[in-house]
């Protein structure tokens, strides 16, 4: 069970994600956190050290709680295709994201490039993580004779990646969900290719 003080920091992490998912951690102030927690300054800096120990903390939770939900879709497959496909279709509709705002781990990653080495790094280590995991799925799909062993787990994984990162970024500033489908989609069938 929860102390009161840990309540109190978890509602305000909480609480911040969209803000900086939105926002960026540039654009995010103390007030900004301040004005949607209700809180005063002192409660704030009685959980957290400063400004980046709070950026840190939110961002690492934002991407906890991401990865957390792709990996739950994700577990409902029954099969290694069943598992990939699940992932592709965790992101049908990159309007309406699970965060407001968009992809965290995107939105995340274009802006601590060069600016937050240490959040860049989280941002890197969950990239690198979610394709190892899909990169293991391909291997293992290979192994179950569901996917032909000229298939290379590495190069797709990244392709997969990469492709929807991207949709989810162009189909946000588009508006449109319409596309991410036909990439999900096309996708789909680039992976059946490779059917025994």
């Amino acid at each position: 069970m929860l102390t009161k003080a840990e309540k109190t920091k978890q509602f305000i992490l909480e609480t911040a994600i969209p803000l900086y998912n939105t926002k960026g951690i540039a654009g995010v102030s103390i007030d900004d956190v301040l004005s949607a927690t209700k809180l005063t300054k002192g409660c704030l800096y009685g959980h957290f050290q400063s400004k980046e120990d709070l950026s840190e903390q939110v961002i690492e939770l934002a991407l906890r709680k991401i990865t957390d939900k792709i990996r739950l879709a994700v577990a409902s497959g029954k099969t290694a295709k069943a598992k990939l496909f699940a992932f592709l279709d965790f992101y049908k509709d990159p309007i309406h994201t699970y965060i407001p705002g968009g992809c965290p781990i995107f939105n995340t990653a274009v802006e601590t490039d060069d600016n937050y080495p240490v959040i860049k790094e989280k941002v890197a280590t969950v990239i690198r993580t979610g394709q190892q995991e899909i990169t293991d799925l391909l291997e293992e799909g290979i192994r179950n004779g569901e996917f032909l062993a000229k298939l290379d787990p590495p190069v797709m994984a990244f392709k997969l990646v990469a492709a929807i990162e991207g949709g989810l970024m162009m189909c946000r500033i588009m508006n449109t969900i319409k596309p991410m489908h036909t990439l999900i989609k096309s996708l789909k069938s680039e992976l059946e290719l490779y059917k025994p």
